[in-house]
């Protein structure tokens, strides 16, 4: 036999095979039916049981006996698969109304695992036949299985609107679902008012249906967001934990939770409660408890003595899944495609649903109520000529020839003639004929009604509003979930929070942070600051836990961190890396730290970069809520960096720029405009090509102290502030280098000093020197200084501190 190939791109042979895995997907896996809401999975599993007879009223049976019948005969999937879709139906804090019972462990709040199948049983519940009923009438289509051995129905008739009532969550190809549940008897009343009027508005509709109900009760925020989910099928809710707060004996409080949001794992829940109050986020938490048991749930979080309950209520709504949102993404197999369900969408289709349910089950009666009917009038009628009939019968040869006999003597039907000659001896005696005529009175009033009920619309309607009356008299339902119109803001107080004492917060040129308790600093007398041997300190003061500290990279960006948020580790032990708290570029690193005591003071940042941009900018922009990543303080271009950030007031200030080459600029505070944090700032310094910017300093209008200037050659000198003549912004400027023809000067940095301050320079290769300000007379604008390190012997000049005097 010749092979046949085909030579076909690639792409369109994936393009084609995955758009038929996901049409599979969509439409026959992973998204409910409109009508039923329901899964296919979960469609043929109740159909499995409720066909091998596994009712609500029989005893329970083997789980597993389930899932091979189902794996079997319906769904040649994973035993997993069809297991958790079982268990999923049978769990109460998953629906509302659970459509089967399972006797054994069904899994819990705590996200555990089920028993295995064969340790549990399940049985129908009592409503999962109200979605069953009438399935046996031809209600419903029915469709050949996988192996084309047996039927299965395509949808259930579905006697309730169960997509609404217990929701649906799924995830396929290109479509996800979440729809919430919703009280029965809520949702009834919502399809019996559509019903009476089927241009029915959302906000009537809601008067009746307010929104979901979740099985695990809490608290709904947010009309607006239900309603405009039930208008266009995606919408945006709070739900929020029930708590209250109990007092105790001894000044002491404690946050009881009773009812946790939908979906959120208890286990998970305690433990980032516990986890918060063991990382000393949460310091005035002495323990957290976990008190569930038989009579409902109960989550104990108990302060310490004189610690308010209330003012930790927000933070743990705001840190932990005791508040979550929920998202509506309302889509369903509307007319065999995946559509986005409005709330009259959802009623709309349910109803036709029904109305066909009804018509097909009316249609169904009628055909046998007529049958039998036929036969009662032929029995009837034989009984009235009875001699005659038995006459014949006993002529007869046999009993097709006596069939034959009586059709061709009395006008009998063929199946008129088979229930005569079937009839036994003790039907023929009067009791039978008055039940016979009782029946045949009962059989016409049927006909009649199911003609009615198929002819006019009214009568059908009738019908669907008395069964969905019936089911919600007799599932009576309570709400579980409380709603209330506004989203209530979280506001936390972290001054009760956080406790307030004073540490000593110290970080070091190569990134390594830490806060000390002023205990650990004392006992180390402020000295020995633990650091690696060619790392500097950068920053250390004392500071409150309460408040900030800004650091600054050479990226433009910086990092806001919570004091009490930082490491607390010893005076001697090493901090911890900044990259390890937020992540940072390789090549980042930091070039300024600052502490923030308050950020709506009239305070402003100060940033330059090495090419010559500055940029000012209100200190309250760059408070930020989440604490764990960079952000952006300075729009820095390619090839440039950031080499100066300073938080300054907003009074009289003069920028004082000096570059590499020995120039320097004084121009007021005042010409560079307040912008964000995400500009590049302004034109600072017109550069000449190959120079930049080596130091900044911002100083008072009237500053009457001093600076020390380095320069690469191991000179220094001593200025005064006030012979820095204001030249104006992005201008070349003045020099304060005397220029040498060979091995002119270059300037490394300059410090603002106090004449009893004390200068450190290091080298590579020599000992550091220090250097008393006071030593050095002040000196002109066109002097070099006097050299007191050797660069030629002791190598460049790599690091300079300035130790201020107390």
């Amino acid at each position: 036999m010749a092979e046949s190939y085909q030579n076909l791109p690639l792409e369109d042979v994936i393009g084609d095979r995955f758009g038929r895995y996901s049409k599979y997907i969509i439409q026959d896996r992973a998204l409910p039916d409109a009508r039923d809401g329901l899964k296919p999975v979960q469609r043929r599993i109740l159909y499995a049981m409720f066909n091998e007879g596994n009712l609500a009223d029989k005893p329970f049976r083997k789980s597993a006996k389930t899932v091979g019948n189902v794996i079997g005969n319906y769904h040649p999937h994973g035993d997993t698969s069809v297991y958790e879709a079982m268990v999923r139906m049978s769990q109460d804090w998953k629906s509302s109304m659970p459509l089967i019972e399972m006797h054994g462990n069904n899994g819990s709040l705590d996200g555990d695992p089920p028993a295995a199948m064969r340790y549990t049983e399940a049985r129908l519940s009592k409503i999962s036949i109200e979605l069953l009923r009438d399935l046996q009438k031809e209600t419903v289509d029915f469709i050949p299985n996988f192996d084309d051995q047996d039927l299965e129905p395509t949808v259930l008739p579905a006697r309730f609107p169960n997509l609404l009532v217990n929701g649906a969550t799924g995830i396929s190809a290109g479509y996800a679902t979440d729809i919430p549940p919703h009280a029965l008897h809520e949702v009834i009343d919502a399809a019996l008012l559509y019903l009476k009027k089927p241009t029915v508005t959302v906000d009537e509709l809601m008067k009746v249906l307010p929104g979901p109900d979740f099985p695990t009760g809490g608290i709904i925020q947010g009309a607006e967001g239900i309603k405009k989910a039930y208008e266009t099928g995606r919408g945006k809710i709070i739900v929020r934990a029930k708590t209250d707060i109990e007092q105790l004996k001894g000044s002491k409080e404690q946050i009881v939770i009773t009812e946790i949001p939908f979906d959120v794992n208890k286990a998970h829940l305690v433990k980032k409660m516990d986890d918060l109050r063991l990382d000393k986020r949460l310091d005035n938490i002495s323990e957290v408890r976990d008190e569930s048991d038989r009579q409902g749930l109960r989550i104990v979080i108990e302060m310490k003595k004189d610690a308010p309950a209330a003012p930790i209520l927000p933070f743990l709504f705001k840190n932990t899944d005791l508040q979550v949102t929920y998202n509506f993404n309302m889509i369903a197999i509307h007319n065999r495609r995946p559509t986005m369900m409005t709330l009259p969408l959802m009623l709309e289709a349910y109803v036709n649903h029904q109305k066909d349910v009804i018509t097909r089950r009316a249609q169904f009666d009628l055909k046998k109520a007529k049958a039998r009917l036929h036969i009662v009038e032929g029995l009837m009628k034989a009984l009235s000529i009875l001699d005659k009939v038995i006459k014949a019968i006993r002529a007869s040869k046999d009993k097709k020839d006596a069939k034959h006999n009586l059709i061709e003597q009395f006008a009998f039907s063929e199946t008129q003639a088979e229930a005569i000659v079937s009839l036994q001896l003790y039907r023929l005696t009067n009791t039978d004929i008055t039940e016979l005529e009782e029946e045949h009175l009962q059989l016409t009033k049927r006909v009649s009604e199911l003609e009615e009920i198929l002819g006019d619309n009214k009568k059908l309607i009738a019908v669907l509003r008395k069964e969905l009356t019936a089911i919600k008299k007799d599932f009576k339902t309570t709400r579980h979930s409380v709603i209330e119109a506004e989203v209530q803001e979280i506001k936390v107080d972290m001054d009760v929070l956080i406790p307030n004492e004073e540490v000593v917060v110290s970080v070091t040129e190569d990134g390594y942070i830490k806060r000390t308790s002023p205990r650990s600093y004392k006992s180390s007398n402020g000295k020995e600051l633990a650091m690696k041997e060619s790392d500097h300190v950068c920053y250390q003061a004392f500071i409150n836990t309460q408040q900030h500290v800004m650091l600054f990279t050479n990226k433009g960006r910086y990092i806001l961190q919570l004091v009490h948020d930082l490491p607390d580790i010893r005076w001697k032990d090493l901090g911890q890396h900044i990259s390890s708290i937020v992540p940072l570029d390789a090549d980042e690193q930091l070039i300024s730290v600052e502490g923030v005591t308050d950020f709506k003071a009239k305070r402003s940042v100060v940033t330059v970069t090495r090419n010559g941009q500055i940029k000012r900018t209100a200190l309250e922009e760059y408070l930020i809520t989440r604490f764990n990543k960079t952000y952006k303080a300075m729009n820095v271009k390619k090839g440039d960096e950031l080499i100066f950030a300073q938080i300054v007031d907003d009074s009289a200030k003069d920028v004082i720029l000096v570059t590499h080459d020995g120039y320097e600029l004084r121009f007021p505070m005042e010409e560079v405009a307040p912008t964000s944090t995400r500009t590049a700032g302004i034109k600072a310094a017109n550069l000449k090509d190959g120079d930049y910017i080596a130091s900044v300093v911002i100083v008072d209008a009237d500053d009457q102290g001093d600076v020390f200037i380095v320069t690469h050659r191991g000179a220094v000198k001593r200025m005064r502030i006030a012979d820095f003549e204001l030249t104006g912004r992005a201008k070349r400027g003045l020099t304060i280098l005397r220029d040498l023809k060979s091995k002119p000067h270059r300037i490394v940095d300059v410090r603002r000093v106090e004449k009893d301050d004390l200068v450190v320079i290091e080298t590579k290769k020599g000992q550091p020197e220090t250097l008393a300000v006071s030593k050095y007379r002040h000196a002109e604008r066109y002097s070099n200084g006097q050299f007191v390190i050797d660069c030629d012997a002791d190598g460049e000049i790599t690091h300079i501190a300035l130790i201020k005097q107390q």
